[in-house]
C-alpha cells in the first residue's frame, strides 16, 4: 500500500448514468446494482478522467492508502471485458443516461422527410415535421442533472429549458417549442441538485444561440426562473433569452 491520489465515489450522488464507466480508459469503474463503483485500486490511476463527465459531481479525487496502480493488470482487466464472452452494449444495471447522444430529424425544406437520407444506426424512422405525434428531441439524455455540460450537441444551439409538467399540460410541446432545440427538462422541488451551477457551466463552455424556458403557472416553478437567471448572469455572456408560461389548464399565458 502507499499513499496516492485516487478516486472516490460517493453512491448518495451516483444516479448510475454511466458517463464514468465510459470516460474510464483503464476499466476501473463499473456500475454494480445502478451505482459506479471502482472495482478495484490497481485500476485506478487517479488522473480523473472520469471527473468532468459526472453530471451529479459524484467523483472525487482524494489522496490516501491504496494498491499502486498496475498497467500490466489493467491490461489484462481490459482484456477481459473485450472478450466476446464479456461483450455488453453497456454496463448491466446502468440508465440509458450512459448513452449520451445527438437524435437526428431530417426534414427537407418542405418539412418533409428525405428518403435519400436513411436515419443513423438507433434512430427512429424520421417522420414529417408537420406529423402528429412526431417527436423532436434532439439529443439524449435530456435530464438536466445528467446532460454533460460539455455534450457536442450544445454547439451553438438553441436552448428550451422546459419544467417536467409542461410536458404533460401542453399538448403541443415538440412542435411548438422543442422543434429545432435542445430541450433539457427538470423539476427543482424534485432534484436534489443546484440547477444553477449546472446551467452556468453549459452556458460556459457552449455557444448557445438563445434560451427559451418553459415554465408552469404554479410558485414551484419560480425555483427554476432563480436558476436559468442566475446561471445567465453567472456565466458572464449575452444570450437572448424568453419566459414562457403554461397555465395547469394546458394554455400558453401572455406575459
Amino acid at each position: 500500500m502507499t499513499k496516492r491520489n485516487i478516486i472516490k465515489i460517493d453512491e448518495e450522488k451516483c444516479v448510475g448514468c454511466g458517463l464514468c464507466v465510459n470516460a474510464c480508459n483503464e476499466g476501473a469503474i463499473q456500475l454494480v446494482n445502478g451505482k459506479a463503483r471502482l472495482v478495484s485500486e490497481s485500476y485506478c490511476d487517479g488522473l480523473g478522467n472520469c471527473l468532468p463527465k459526472c453530471p451529479t459531481g459524484a467523483i472525487t479525487i482524494v489522496e490516501r492508502d491504496a494498491a499502486p496502480f498496475d498497467p500490466a493488470a489493467v491490461a489484462r482487466h481490459k482484456a477481459s471485458l473485450t472478450a466476446p464472452a464479456q461483450k455488453s452494449p453497456a454496463p448491466a444495471g446502468g440508465c440509458s443516461g450512459c448513452l449520451s447522444q445527438s437524435i437526428s430529424r431530417l426534414f427537407d425544406t418542405n418539412g418533409a422527410a428525405d428518403p435519400a437520407t436513411p436515419p443513423p444506426a438507433r434512430t427512429p424512422p424520421v417522420m414529417p415535421a408537420h406529423t402528429t405525434g412526431a417527436s423532436q428531441l434532439a439529443q439524449w439524455p435530456c435530464q438536466i442533472k445528467l446532460a454533460p455540460v460539455n455534450a457536442p450537441w450544445f454547439a451553438h444551439c438553441k436552448l428550451l429549458i422546459a419544467a417536467d409538467c409542461t410536458a404533460f399540460a401542453y399538448a403541443n410541446l415538440h412542435q411548438d417549442f422543442m422543434r429545432g432545440r435542445v430541450t433539457l427538462i427538470g423539476c427543482p422541488k424534485l432534484d436534489s441538485v443546484n440547477y444553477a451551477e449546472k446551467l452556468t457551466e453549459i452556458l460556459q463552455q457552449n455557444e448557445i444561440k438563445d434560451l427559451t424556458l418553459l415554465r408552469m403557472e404554479v410558485p414551484c416553478c419560480g425555483g427554476l426562473t432563480h436558476a436559468v437567471k442566475e446561471a445567465l448572469a453567472a456565466s458572464g455572456k449575452i444570450i437572448p433569452w424568453q419566459i414562457i408560461t403554461i397555465s395547469i389548464d394546458g394554455h400558453q399565458i401572455e406575459t
